[in-house]
């Protein structure tokens, strides 16, 4: 099978479904022991490989917060299951016999709100398909390679968030007001770059943000979107594809443009440095490879005063330190409001830390990105 065959095939020879490796549910009746007095978070694992359903399934259990309920084996299984136990989360395999992850997806967020992080081989083919599930409507992803890094992480991020949005609307927590929206205005002059950041749902974020510009947009736009390699590259021409202006991944020393979006390699820091992206291994700088952090304080070493930027959807505060930074230099910041963002942690950041001067809708930041550049 073409998602991760190779090590399926070492790890589980036999092709025994529900021998030795698959979900052990005395074991998983041990751990509720251990469980924290709050209710723990409930996930429902989709898998065609017994190896990865027992990998993922004790990875998870590793920490207290969480409880897997219950496994699949493929699409079917999983819509099945998912209305009988309604997980709080689930992950989901990409490509599996009978049904695929992809098609599951679909019926599975036309039926409910449960979210979904993807499960993906870090290959080309993988990237892609991955990518196409972000657009449909999961959460966030991970790669099978390399011990299931932030999992944890990220499914309590998706699954706060979809419970925030199913509360009833109360008063937000007050942050440090914004300051008035730009005037369609009025500026001594236009910025000559726009940075942006995101994480979890940043992809189709991004999407609705750089849709609204057009072709002959008048700046070069640099975006760190945390994604690990090969991911990247296919979202940087799914944009491009979808998008009136160019949208490539950024690579070592190319000249930055006008009309045309820059995407941070996975895996790398990116940075700008008299016009150019500048591509290079990480040197510990960051938990995430591109931060945000590292390219908005890039960009203050360029000249704060003609930037702008905007903060859109993602989990934890990447970027609330270099985005002060830019402000403070007499930069225009936007961030993303929390009724549309899949996950309200950096953008929130943004708005804590009273540089903001603009909290708006993601369906309202590509107009007022015109509105400051003077675009119609």
């Amino acid at each position: 099978m073409p998602d991760g065959s190779a090590q399926r095939a070492g790890a589980d020879p036999s092709g025994a479904r529900g021998a030795r490796h698959e979900f052990d549910r005395s074991e998983a009746a041990k751990m509720l022991k251990q469980q924290p007095a709050t209710a723990p978070i409930r996930v429902l694992v989709v898998d065609d490989s017994s190896f990865m359903r027992n990998a993922i399934t004790r990875h998870i259990q590793r920490d207290a917060r969480f409880r897997v309920i219950d496994t699949a084996t493929n699409g079917r299984e999983a819509i099945a299951k998912a209305e009988q136990h309604k997980p709080d989360v689930i992950t989901m395999d990409v490509e599996m016999p009978e049904m695929n992850g992809i098609d599951a997806l679909k019926q599975i967020i036309a039926k409910s709100s449960i979210p979904v992080i993807m499960v993906s081989s870090q290959t080309e083919a993988g990237a892609k398909t991955t990518i196409q599930a972000l657009q449909l409507g999961a959460m966030d992803f991970i790669p099978k390679a390399g011990g299931f890094e932030q999992l944890h992480e990220k499914l309590h991020a998706v699954v706060g968030a979809t419970r925030a949005r199913s509360r009833p609307q109360v008063a937000p927590p007050p942050v440090t007001a914004p300051r008035r929206a730009l005037p369609m205005r009025v500026r001594v002059s236009k910025p000559n770059l726009v940075v942006i950041g995101s994480s979890t749902g940043g992809p189709r974020a991004l999407c609705q943000v750089l849709e609204a510009l057009p072709k002959n947009f008048p700046a070069p736009i640099v975006i760190a979107q945390h994604m690990p390699p090969q991911f990247t590259a296919a979202m940087a021409k799914w944009l491009s594809d979808v998008c009136a202006i160019k949208v490539v991944e950024a690579s070592d020393d190319m000249t930055l443009q006008p009309g045309v979006a820059y995407v941070g390699p996975g895996g790398m820091q990116f940075r700008v440095v008299n016009g150019k992206a500048k591509i290079a291994a990480a040197q510990g700088e960051s938990l995430y490879k591109p931060s945000v952090d590292v390219l908005a304080d890039s960009a203050a070493g360029s000249g704060s005063a003609n930037v702008l930027a905007i903060m859109l959807t993602g989990m934890g505060n990447d970027g609330s330190k270099g985005f002060a930074k830019l402000k403070d230099g007499g930069a225009y910041v936007m961030a993303q409001d929390q009724a549309t963002s899949s996950v309200w942690g950096m953008p929130r950041a943004v708005a804590e830390s009273g540089c903001a001067d603009e909290i708006l809708p993601v369906g309202e930041i590509g107009k007022r990105i015109k509105a400051v550049f003077g675009l119609a």
